[in-house]
């Protein structure tokens, strides 16, 4: 919602099943909670709709579009903003009572497969009209109130393994980004690095206690009173970012502050780049 207030959007972007004739050709939000690259990533929880999905989903959008006699070249000034891959590791590869990934694949395998994968659904997204994309790095998952409760941080502020093996991944966007804009000159991908923005001290924990009770692992507990005054917090449950998180993520991702937050440029320069 903080990106698409920076965009010049006055409310939130209606989902792909909710979202009305009208309403499509303004934006739609294909995201879904727990979801990931790979198709059976959060899989444990229920349902949800993996990334290759959410590419169907767009594809009936196309369709719906033009039903509507609307002209598709529209999408050339859309704004894709891809935020995922965090789940394929917190709720795959690091759950082997449920996934077994991490019995399969080092961690260097499993970057390479899961990349692969992640730029096979990019330019499946090319070819259905995206043009102009933000790809989002994963976080620093190791750092995270679920990862420093469940895992030995071995004396350090973060689960560094687990930093490590999410490092391997992101280390990959740049050389991605370059290929999928040398390859298609009429796009323009580019790489948000939130490891940057969010922990510029390195492999170092903002220490704060998530913003409610929890329940279990992660999640908040039903009908509790959350803190107080939210703008303290880092994480709102032991797993999600609070809004202090937040507008940090979307001010330096729409805005870079350091040549590391974006490359080759922020979502301000990626919304003015003419295709």
């Amino acid at each position: 919602m903080i990106s698409g207030q920076f965009l010049g959007f006055d409310g939130f972007i209606p989902s792909h099943a909710a979202a009305n004739d009208d309403e499509i050709t303004r934006g739609v939000n294909y995201a879904s909670a727990g979801c990931g690259i790979r198709e059976e990533t959060g899989s444990h929880n229920g349902g949800r709709i993996s990334l290759d999905r959410q590419l169907i989903n767009h594809k009936s959008t196309l369709s719906r579009l033009s039903r509507l006699q609307e002209n598709t070249s529209i999408l050339n000034e859309c704004i894709y903003l891809v935020n995922i891959g965090s789940n394929d590791y917190i709720n795959n590869y690091y759950l082997p009572e449920y996934y077994n990934t991490s019995r399969l694949y080092n961690t260097e395998e499993y970057a390479e497969l899961l990349m692969q994968k992640y730029s096979e659904q990019l330019r499946t997204l090319y070819k259905l009209g995206g043009r102009k994309v933000a790809l989002f790095a994963v976080t620093q998952i190791g750092c995270t109130p679920l990862a420093i409760n469940r895992f030995d941080r071995q004396g350090k502020p973060c689960v560094q393994s687990i930093n490590k093996a999410v490092k391997l991944f992101n280390h990959k966007f740049k050389p991605l980004v370059d290929e999928l804009n040398s390859e298609n000159p009429d796009a323009a991908f580019t790489f948000i690095n939130i490891t940057s923005i969010l922990y510029p001290q390195g492999d170092r924990a903002l220490r704060t206690p998530p913003c409610c009770k929890i329940q279990g692992d992660w999640a908040c507990i039903a009908g509790s009173v959350p803190c107080p005054f939210r703008l303290l917090n880092i994480y709102y449950d032991a797993l999600h970012p609070s809004e202090l998180s937040n507008m940090a993520m979307a001010t330096r991702s729409y805005h870079a502050v350091h040549p590391a937050d974006a490359y080759p440029y922020d979502i301000y320069h990626l919304a003015r780049v003419k295709l």
